[in-house]
């Protein structure tokens, strides 16, 4: 359930040298990827070239595997899935990644605003964590929770200290899939119930009985799968049939009216009686659980109505510092999950995950025997226990406040500016921007617009996401250690993209 600087003055172009001729003299200039980092010092960019802001640290020289051979490989003997999420026409071929930046091998320098989906939190090869996992390799490498070992307990000790009572005790995994598929039998153990409810358009893994949880067809298989799982409508203001103006916890709103009452959110009321209707015909009267994301990740940063989530808990009776405001997710809400589930950032990329319970659910579960080899790994533990001191050391959380409500802020002056931009939305370093055939139908922008856009911003030295049901999202998570002159250069690039885009096709 996890997927997990307040400046409002965002000069969207501060990056570009010449602003006269910055929508119209870059159209025809071809931009190898990550160019500029390439001139000599004190060469001047092309006309409106966005500026990549200076970093001192330097890459080690590749001598390893050629581009051409690596793919060979790739579709030979990797499995097919490898090349069809593979990224760009042009994929980027990563030798090497610090702090917020990736270097590919051919030396040219990324601005990484998707940290390997959402996934690594304090930087690449943050050298406090790197030290961490240096040190846990010269003393053990493995072993496992039949025996007693300081790394696990450290970690689980501080892990239980950032959340709430009665969240206390904690399962480790290897991925978030596998702490979703736990959570599941869990739940159903404890309740004696089967059925799970889940919103459409959520991810929230590919294990077989995780599919059911995942709302996608692109992630489901024509086979018996997630017996049991059943969705309600996502409570999207922007896409869905309700929204408004009002509803999100956001520094950005829709840009659809709301004529709602001071206090009262229509929107909400109508996506809570979607989810009674499922009650009334999907489901039997007791289910099991409701599994839901703070913030929509895969799906494209979806953000619910303030009070939908209260609203349905109350109903069912049953995300990591990114957000800004809470250091997990479902504290924005007020609310208190049975069980929290969690992946992708605790170890910033080293595979690990988590469930967190109660003592009075862990009892249900403990009446037969669970066990898992690698969960709690020491080094995945001594690297997690360094991302929680190190996210209170950098201040993480306040970067993400700050420097999410500055890229916001930004985006939405981008919005304004372009029909093809439908909705800005997020929260902290969970940012999603909207791409339609124009503002008044919302519809989805095709799929090849997409592509052409996400590929030029690419080619002038940034890497983001996508995501949404139908891709139509980009999605922008970095490391949360991302500065002021590197939020002005993505904002100038991703202009610069969206400008070009438009004189090629309007």
């Amino acid at each position: 359930m996890q997927k997990i600087f307040s400046r409002v003055n965002v000069p969207c172009l501060g990056r570009i040298k010449d602003k006269h001729n910055a929508l119209s003299g870059l159209a025809n200039f071809h931009r190898p990827s990550g160019a500029l980092c390439q001139m000599t010092p004190g060469e001047d960019p092309p006309p409106g070239f966005p500026e990549m802001p200076p970093c001192g640290f330097k890459p080690e020289e590749y001598k390893d595997m050629s581009k051409e051979h690596m793919m060979e490989i790739r579709r030979q003997n990797c499995n097919p899935m490898i090349m069809k999420v593979t990224y760009y026409k042009k994929p980027v071929f990563i030798h090497q990644g610090h702090m917020q930046w990736l270097w590919d091998v051919d030396g040219r320098r990324y601005l990484d605003l998707f940290a390997g989906v959402a996934t690594v939190s304090v930087g690449h090869c943050h050298p406090k964590v790197t030290a961490a996992a240096e040190k846990q390799l010269r003393k053990l490498w493995h072993t496992t929770n039949i025996y007693v070992y300081s790394p696990l307990h450290e970690y689980v000790d501080k892990l239980a200290a950032t959340l709430p009572e009665p969240l206390k005790v904690i399962y480790l995994t290897n991925s978030g899939s596998e702490a979703n598929d736990l959570a599941m039998l869990m739940a159903r153990l404890h309740t004696g119930n089967f059925d799970i409810i889940t919103l459409r358009g959520s991810y929230h893994g590919g294990s077989p009985q995780t599919m059911g949880l995942t709302s996608n067809s692109a992630y489901k298989y024509p086979i018996a799968i997630g017996l049991g799982c059943h969705n309600t409508m996502c409570p999207d203001v922007f896409a869905g049939p309700w929204g408004g103006s009002h509803c999100r916890d956001s520094p950005i709103q829709t840009i659809r009216n709301c004529s709602c009452p001071q206090g009262l959110c229509m929107a909400n009321d109508k996506y809570i009686g979607q989810l009674k209707e499922v009650f009334a015909t999907s489901v039997p009267s007791r289910i099991a659980a409701f599994f839901g994301e703070p913030i929509m990740g895969v799906g494209g940063a979806v953000q619910y109505p303030k009070n939908f989530l209260k609203d349905t808990y109350k109903l069912v009776q049953t995300g990591f510092g990114r957000t800004g405001s809470h250091f997990w997710g479902f504290q924005g809400h007020d609310i208190m999950p049975d069980i929290v589930t969690m992946a992708k950032g605790i170890a910033n990329g080293f595979p690990m995950g988590a469930v967190v319970t109660t003592h009075e659910i862990a009892a249900s579960f403990g009446r037969g025997v669970h066990f898992n080899t690698f969960g709690g790994n020491p080094v995945a533990c001594a690297i997690a226990s360094s991302v929680l001191d190190t996210m209170k050391e950098d201040g993480t959380q306040q970067i993400s406040h700050e420097m999410g409500t500055y890229l916001l802020m930004g985006l939405s002056k981008i919005r304004d500016k372009y029909e093809i931009i439908g909705d800005v939305r997020g929260k902290g370093l969970q940012i999603g921007v909207e791409m339609v055939k124009d503002k008044a139908s919302r519809e989805p922008l095709p799929p090849a617009a997409m592509s052409e856009i996400f590929e030029d911003t690419k080619d002038m030295g940034v890497l983001i996401g996508k995501g949404g049901v139908y891709g139509q999202t980009f999605r922008i998570k970095p490391p949360m250690c991302i500065t002021k002159d590197d939020a002005d250069f993505f904002l100038a690039v991703f202009n610069q993209a969206l400008n070009n885009y438009m004189e090629a096709h309007h």
